[in-house]
């Protein structure tokens, strides 16, 4: 072997690829040097076992008294240790000294949170394992053999028809499984509906615009949300003006007299069962409204569910979807009933935009893994996300409930709102305490939140507004009363 080649060593006794860059005017010397790079560089870290000296001596191609010289060379200057049974392993080196930085020093850093009571979370520590685990196991005990194909763009026949009952039977949607598409996330199913809208060129928009064609300019939004959300909007090459909002939901009515921002308005994306974050239902004569501006304009709303199942002291506000499956698309997402890692949701589609959005799907992504699809079908037709469901429901209104009385009792100025449904309420501020002050006093205390204002859409000037936006779902269930203690004595 050329001494200045590289060689991809494959031991058996470490089980792993170990790549060395041997080169010099010897093979030993080089191959001392390529281990003492790979220790410095931190690619051989402390404590890892090497091939025995004959396993390296064949992948390399050289004998093996070279490999054994070179090892033990290594070891009296203190890279490797050697010892009988354990086999050659690298030293537990101090690690080597950070350079020090030129020019003025960082800012400190912000401590690492030892709560997190941030929206958007839940319990991910109530992950339903061995359920989940049986469920998988089920499922694939019994699936067809093209489940494991690239398969359908709108996701696996049987997870459709399992959300079709589910969301029938629970948030009230029409959902023949033909129109239910998988998607991996809200934030990927919005993305898709971005790309279809946007490239809705030379195509009718509505009744009320005489059937000219055109493109779809904007998606209202509502005046509080996830700048996320907005920004994929804007992407796909959309504008997004802001609805007003009050205690009783979105303004809607607004949309109907399409002036000022409001004027092209195609589509509005809406969270009407739990508005995020300021915690309101939607009211019924504003649902009505924004489904006749849709029947009226051809427009579209966007229906983000993304916590319809956790209701604790209303009745259930059913899918808007419901009033007309031909002008509403309904999204959902296991996100928040099981876990976000799981990258699981869903599209209920006008039948009129199933094609269009699949055929966007080969633009934008691909379906969920279809194991976990087939996964969740099974836990829904056993019943077991019904169980979870209920069982997660009763745990997070305990929590809200814990909330409130420990907030009347150790700091009464504050008001909770937002509280009949969902995973977070909004604490209101009493004068002189601001947004700014109590989250940096948060960060001391260990507490990661937010302030409303940080849902702000950028246009709506800063109002006198001072709230906190509290996720009670986030912690475990150990973790939970240190996080409302410490949250209780910022407030205090």
């Amino acid at each position: 072997m050329p001494a200045t080649s590289a060689a991809s060593v494959t031991s058996v006794t470490v089980g792993s690829d170990l790549h060395l860059e041997v080169r010099g005017p010897g093979l030993r010397t080089g191959l001392m040097d390529a281990l003492r790079e790979a220790v410095r560089t931190g690619r051989l870290t402390p404590g890892t076992r090497l091939p025995s000296s004959r396993t390296l001596a064949a992948d390399l191609g050289i004998a093996r008294n070279t490999v054994a010289d070179a090892y033990a060379e290594l070891v009296a200057e203190g890279w490797l240790t050697a010892r009988q049974g354990s086999g050659t392993r690298v030293a537990r080196r101090a690690a080597p000294r950070a350079r020090t930085p030129s020019g003025p020093p960082a800012r400190p850093a912000r401590p690492t949170p030892t709560h997190s009571l941030r929206v958007g979370t839940p319990d991910l520590g109530s992950f339903p394992r061995a359920e989940w685990l049986a469920a998988a196991r089920r499922a694939l005990a019994v699936a067809p053999y093209d489940a494991f194909d690239y398969g359908d763009e709108r996701g696996r026949p049987e997870l459709r028809a399992a959300l079709a009952d589910y969301l029938a039977r629970t948030r009230g949607v029409y959902a023949d499984p033909e129109r239910v598409v998988l998607c991996s996330g809200f934030v990927h199913g919005l993305a898709l509906m971005g790309r279809v809208l946007a490239a809705r060129r030379g195509r009718p928009t509505g009744k009320a615009r005489g059937g000219a064609a055109g493109k779809a300019r904007a998606v209202a939004v509502e005046s509080y949300g996830l700048d996320f959300h907005r920004d994929i909007l804007t992407a796909a090459g959309l504008r997004t003006p802001a609805l007003p909002l009050d205690e009783l939901g979105t303004r809607t009515a607004e949309l109907a007299s399409g002036e000022g921002e409001l004027r092209g308005v195609d589509a509005v994306l809406l969270t009407p069962a739990h508005q995020y974050p300021t915690g309101a239902a939607l009211h019924s004569d504003r649902r009505a409204e924004a489904v006749d501006w849709a029947r009226r304009t051809g427009g579209l709303i966007l229906e983000d569910d993304y916590d319809g199942e956790f209701r604790y002291d209303r009745q259930p506000v059913g899918a808007l979807q419901g009033l007309d499956p031909e002008r509403v698309v309904h999204l959902g997402t296991a996100s928040k009933s099981l876990a976000p890692g799981l990258r699981l949701a869903w599209m209920v589609l006008p039948e009129a935009l199933v094609g269009e959005v699949t055929g966007a799907k080969g633009r934008v992504g691909t379906v969920p893994s279809a194991l976990d699809q087939l996964t969740l079908a099974e836990f829904l037709a056993s019943g077991a996300y019904d169980r979870h469901v209920r069982s997660m429901r009763l745990r997070y209104r305990r929590r809200r409930d814990q909330l409130v009385e420990a907030l009347a009792a150790r700091a009464p100025e504050c008001r909770v709102t937002g509280i009949s449904a969902g995973l977070h309420a909004v604490v209101e501020l009493p004068p002189g305490r601001g947004e700014r002050a109590m989250t940096d006093s948060a960060a001391r205390h260990g507490l990661d939140i937010r302030g409303l204002s940080a849902f702000r859409h950028p246009s709506l000037p800063p109002v006198a507004r001072e709230a906190l936006v509290i996720g009670f779902g986030a912690p475990t269930e150990s973790a939970w009363p240190g996080a409302l203690d410490a949250l209780c004595r910022v407030l205090e």
